[in-house]
């Protein structure tokens, strides 16, 4: 499975994971539509913040299962970006106090990790 990275909303950043070496980690919080926030402090890559799947969170707030294949699934439904307009999805901030306001967060082009795989010496990345 490869990363998945959204850019905060309130701030524009791109949520690095804890694997690359160029950007540092920082807290960030994904909240949905009920006012339930989920803290990460050292996001992973694989779209877990505060112990909750994205698409998890995604298909329970449009009223299916937890189950993040659903969730993908309904993302991408009639869109190749994940940004399905017809769907709630949950906000990814890097502020404490932000709300939750119905805006899709935008995808990191570079999936959360800036450098090259040729440059990783490690053989069990």
């Amino acid at each position: 499975m490869g990363f998945f990275s959204w850019k905060t909303m309130d701030t524009d950043k791109s949520i690095c994971n804890k694997y690359q070496d160029v950007h540092e980690t920082f807290t960030v919080y994904m909240r949905d539509n009920k006012g339930n926030v989920w803290e990460e402090k050292n996001y992973d890559g694989y779209g877990v913040f505060g112990g909750k799947d994205y698409y998890e969170l995604l298909a329970e707030m449009n009223g299916l299962d937890s189950d993040i294949s659903m969730g993908i699934n309904l993302a991408f439904k009639n869109t190749p970006n994940g940004k399905n307009p017809n769907c709630l999805h949950p906000s990814l901030n890097e502020s404490k106090k932000a709300k939750w306001d119905g805006t899709i967060p935008e995808c990191c082009e570079h999936q959360g990790f800036f450098y090259d795989l040729s440059e990783v010496e490690d053989e069990n990345w």
